[in-house]
C-alpha cells in the first residue's frame, strides 16, 4: 500500500468498493468543493469541502478512529486534508488512489446534484407505494371553489416564509402526523402535501398514508415549482402556522405512531441503552432531537443535536457521515421520532427511538479542537493595509461577487497554490470572510506556507463600521473558478421555468439513473 505521508495511506478503488458493501463503519468523504461535488460525484460519497474541513468534519464523523476514505481531486489535495484531520486526532485516514479520476476511469457511475441517495429514495417510495398526486390545476380549482381540502407545506419554516402556494399551512415534515388532527378535523377533507419539488411532498404524503390517517392524501405534483410551471403564482404573505398541539391530537398521533412503529419494526430504546452505546469506542452513535426548534431551545438532552426530522430523510448526509453507524432519534413522546425512523430504517440505517427528554450526558471525545489562528479586529485593519498587507476574501465566490472589501482578492482554500499570482512577494496577508471557518482554513494553510496570515474578525456591517469600502464584482471570480458554487439549475426558484422543469425531470428520472437500489438505499416495510 502506498504511503502518501505520515497521515494517510493510499487505498485502491477495489478495496473501497468492498468496504462500501461490508457493513462495517466507513466514512467515504468527498473533500472537493461543493460545485465540483454537485457536478459529478459517487452516489454514496458525503461532501465535506476542504475549505470547511475542520468545522464540518467532527460533527459528521465524531469517532476518532473511524475507517475513513477521502476522495480528492488529486493526491496533493488528499494529503493536505489527511494532515489536517490527523491534527484533529483522526487515526484511520485513507486516500483513494487516483482520486475522482480513478472512479471515473473505472466506468463507475457519477451523479449530479446533492443529497442524491435521499432524493432517489423518495422517488422509489412513489413507485413502490404508488403515492397519490394532485396536479397544480386541480388544486387551483379547489382553492378557487373553496373546496374541502387542506394544503400542508412540508418544507422548513424558512423556505415557507420565502414563498409558498396560496392557502398553504407551514407544517415541516416531522410535524405532519404529530399535529394532524388539529389541522385536519374532518376525515372527509382532502389533504395535499407540498414541498419545493417532488421528494418531500412524496415522503410527507406517504408518511400520513403509512400511519393510517382516514383522509385521502396526495402530494402536490412538482411542489412550488410545478405550481409556477402551471402559471400560478406563489405568495409571501398570508402565512399560516400550526398552533400548540391539543390533547386530542396528541392522543391520536401517539396511537398512529405506535401502529406505524409496529408495522415497520421501529425499535425503541431507553436512556441506559444509549449510555451503553455511547461508551462503546468501536461504534458511532448519533443522537438527534427531531422536535420543533422552539421546543429544542426550551430544553434538550446534552448529547442531542437538533435536526428537523423531515430534513434527515431528505438530506441525511448533511448530518451523518459514517455508514454502518447507529442513529438515535429523540423527542418528547416518540411520535416525530417514529415517523422519521420508519423511513431511515427503510433506507437501510440502524435507527432507534428514544422517547422522553432528560438531561443526558455529552460523551467524551478524543478529537482535538482545531488550531487557533491569529485574528485582528476590523477596526485595526486599515493601518495594516496601508503598511503593505494584502487583503484576501475567503468568502463563497457568489458572496464575493455581491460584496467584498475593496482591493481584496478572492481565494478558495483548495486553490491556494494559485496565490503567488495574487499576493506577489507580500508576506503579510489579511483574510476576510463572513464565515469565520472559511477564513480560519485559509489562514492555517497560509501560515504553514510561511506567510504572516491573520483572520479579520466580523462581517459586512463590521467592515463598513471600520471605514472599509465594499465593492461588488459581477465577473470576478470567473465562472470556471467558482468551484464552491453549484450552478446546475441553481436559479430554479428564481423564476427560471426551464431550470424548474429540468430539475423536476431530473428528480423523476433518478430511479432510472440509480437502477436497482444499492444497499443500503431501500428496504421496504
Amino acid at each position: 500500500m502506498t504511503k502518501y505521508n505520515d497521515y494517510g495511506s493510499a487505498v485502491p478503488l477495489s478495496d473501497l468498493l468492498n468496504w462500501l458493501e461490508d457493513g462495517e463503519e466507513l466514512a467515504f468523504i468527498d473533500i472537493r468543493e461543493e460545485g465540483l461535488y454537485g457536478d459529478s460525484h459517487p452516489l454514496l460519497a458525503v461532501n465535506v469541502p476542504y475549505s470547511l474541513l475542520e468545522s464540518q468534519f467532527p460533527a459528521l464523523v465524531p469517532r476518532a478512529d473511524t475507517r475513513t476514505v477521502l476522495l480528492a481531486e488529486d493526491t496533493r489535495g488528499g494529503e493536505r486534508a489527511a494532515g489536517r484531520l490527523s491534527a484533529l486526532g483522526y487515526s484511520d485516514i485513507r486516500i483513494l488512489e487516483g482520486g475522482i479520476g480513478a472512479w471515473e476511469q473505472a466506468g463507475l457511475p457519477l451523479f449530479k446534484g446533492v443529497n442524491v441517495p435521499y432524493k432517489a429514495f423518495a422517488e422509489f417510495v412513489e413507485h413502490h407505494y404508488r403515492t397519490p398526486a394532485i396536479e397544480a390545476d386541480a388544486l387551483a380549482r379547489l382553492i378557487e371553489q373553496q373546496g374541502d381540502y387542506v394544503l400542508l407545506d412540508s418544507r422548513t419554516v424558512e423556505e415557507y416564509d420565502r414563498f409558498h402556494v396560496p392557502s398553504a399551512i407551514s407544517v415541516p415534515s416531522a410535524e405532519l402526523l404529530y399535529r394532524f388532527d388539529d389541522l385536519v378535523p374532518s376525515p372527509q377533507t382532502l389533504v395535499v402535501v407540498s414541498c419545493a419539488g417532488r421528494t418531500r411532498g412524496i415522503i410527507g404524503a406517504q408518511t400520513l398514508i403509512n400511519a393510517g390517517v382516514p383522509n385521502r392524501v396526495a402530494a402536490l405534483s412538482g411542489g412550488t415549482q410545478g405550481w409556477r410551471l402551471a402559471d400560478f403564482a406563489t405568495v409571501r404573505d398570508g402565512n399560516r402556522y400550526f398552533q400548540a398541539q391539543s390533547d386530542t391530537a396528541a392522543q391520536s398521533s401517539r396511537q398512529r405512531a405506535a401502529k406505524l412503529a409496529r408495522r415497520y419494526h421501529v425499535p425503541h430504546i431507553d436512556a441506559a441503552t444509549l449510555r451503553q452505546w455511547q461508551g462503546d469506542e468501536n461504534r458511532t452513535t448519533y443522537v438527534f432531537d427531531v422536535r420543533h426548534e422552539d421546543e429544542y431551545r426550551r430544553g434538550h438532552r446534552a448529547d442531542a443535536r437538533w435536526v428537523p426530522g423531515g430534513q434527515l430523510v431528505q438530506a441525511l448526509d448533511k448530518w451523518v457521515g459514517t455508514r454502518g453507524s447507529r442513529i438515535v432519534l429523540n423527542d418528547n413522546d416518540g411520535v416525530r421520532a417514529a415517523t422519521t425512523a420508519h423511513w431511515l430504517i427503510q433506507l437501510g440505517w440502524q435507527c432507534y427511538v428514544l422517547a422522553g427528554i432528560d438531561e443526558g450526558i455529552r460523551p467524551p471525545s478524543r478529537l482535538l479542537a482545531p488550531p487557533t489562528v491569529p485574528r485582528i479586529n476590523a477596526a485595526a485593519v486599515g493601518q495594516r493595509l496601508l503598511n503593505g498587507a494584502i487583503g484576501l476574501s475567503a468568502d463563497r465566490s457568489w458572496d464575493y461577487r455581491r460584496y467584498h472589501p475593496a482591493g481584496t482578492h478572492w481565494v478558495n482554500r483548495s486553490r491556494l497554490d494559485d496565490l503567488p499570482a495574487v499576493a506577489g512577494n507580500a508576506r503579510d496577508i489579511l483574510v476576510f470572510a463572513e464565515d469565520p471557518a472559511l477564513a480560519q482554513g485559509v489562514v492555517l494553510d497560509l501560515s504553514d506556507a510561511g506567510f504572516n496570515a491573520t483572520a479579520v474578525e466580523g462581517k459586512r456591517q463590521d467592515w463598513l463600521a471600520a471605514g472599509l469600502e465594499l465593492h461588488s464584482s459581477s465577473q470576478t471570480p470567473a465562472v470556471a473558478q467558482q468551484i464552491d458554487f453549484l450552478f446546475w439549475l441553481h436559479d430554479r426558484h428564481e423564476g427560471n421555468a426551464a431550470a424548474s422543469a429540468a430539475y423536476l425531470a431530473w428528480e423523476a428520472d433518478l430511479p432510472r439513473q440509480v437502477g436497482i437500489p444499492p444497499r443500503p438505499i431501500s428496504r421496504w416495510g
